[in-house]
């Protein structure tokens, strides 16, 4: 019987159904997502479901790329009034406590990439859905080093150019993970990695439809953003700068209208280089910051990851204290009158 997997030509002895593929294979069904011939496979079929001569298929799993249990809601209209355990973010229903989220790319390997997140004390991590290595399978998997009973995973579309990929990615990752709450970002140009808007509503749209909740990578537009929201987006996430560019926060003004008028988190997402960049973000009122590269390229990524949770706490805490007014001139800080 001839079948291609992960684009490679493989023959076996039929009959031989997809849990018995797997495990000739040498993987674990447990952890890995099957699509054959297009149409997604649930895990309660690779037991009953007889594989065909001819039939394509395609086997992934979460790898390093760009859960708490739910509390009760609190008001969603109180402001905090310092940092505590009662200064949490809500999405889709999950409280956190942590607002710096990281991503799992770039890494030397998955045990640095396991003490940075530690160090950074996120929640939530971003992952890739990737085809499994068929010639090695006992190649160590992020989940071996990264729980996700301890993390909230985050299957993102990372390097998806069309509606159609990107929706296909999402449906995989939700096969091999269970997890409805993904990160959707449709790439409109290899050089920038800028955000393909017209295809990201779209599917913002079609994913939320199928019960996705959807944080979206987006252009910071504050008309797009506002657009995102409407159509069920959970999460709005405006580029500081491009992807893996370190640039900084590029247009505070529109981050600040974009938090203004969002009733859902808004969480710069891309071009974060360093710790000040961070805080920006966070000063301007968003919820959140998400950063991969400024982590994992700095040359102590454990260190790195611990300035950017300092990093967060401190601007989150400046926009909660209310900062003062700037001004034009001078305004001595010791009253001048009865001076000697």
């Amino acid at each position: 019987m001839h079948l291609t997997i992960n684009g490679e030509q493989k023959d076996f002895d039929p009959p031989m159904t997809v849990e018995q593929l797997l495990g000739e294979i040498g993987l674990d069904p447990r952890k890995v997502a099957v699509e054959r011939n297009l149409e997604i496979v649930p895990k309660s079929h690779y037991a009953g479901l007889s594989l065909d001569d001819g039939d394509r298929l395609e086997i992934v799993h979460f790898i390093g790329g760009g859960a708490p249990d739910e509390a009760s809601r609190n008001d969603m209209g109180k402001e905090p009034q310092s940092l505590s355990d009662d200064d949490t973010w809500e999405v889709a229903g999950k409280r956190f406590k942590s607002r710096l989220i990281i991503g799992t790319g770039k890494y030397e390997d998955y045990e640095i990439n396991r003490l940075a997140a530690e160090a950074a004390g996120s929640e939530i991590i971003t992952v890739a859905i990737r085809r499994v290595n068929l010639d090695d399978p006992s190649k160590p998997l992020l989940v071996d080093y990264l729980d996700p009973k301890k993390y909230t995973y985050l299957p993102n579309t990372a390097g998806c150019f069309t509606t159609d990929d990107a929706l296909r990615t999402l449906r995989l990752a939700r096969e091999a993970g269970g997890w409805d709450l993904v990160k959707l970002e449709i790439l409109g140009d290899r050089r920038t990695l800028y955000p393909m808007m017209p295809e990201t509503l779209e599917a913002t749209e079609t994913l939320t439809k199928e019960g996705f909740q959807v944080m979206v990578y987006c252009s910071d537009d504050p008309i797009m953003c506002k657009r995102l929201e409407d159509v069920g987006a959970v999460a709005i996430m405006p580029l500081g700068a491009p992807i893996g560019s370190g640039l900084g926060i590029q247009n505070p003004v529109n981050i600040r209208l974009i938090k203004e008028q969002s009733g859902v988190p808004v969480i710069v997402d891309a071009g974060v280089g360093t710790a000040s960049d961070a805080t920006i973000a966070m000063e301007l009122g968003c919820d959140g910051v998400l950063m991969n590269t400024a982590i994992a390229e700095a040359k102590d990524p454990v260190r790195m990851a611990r300035a950017m949770k300092a990093a967060v706490e401190a601007g989150r805490d400046a926009y909660l204290a209310g900062r003062m007014a700037k001004k034009m001139y001078a305004d001595p800080s010791s009253p001048l009158a009865g001076l000697i």
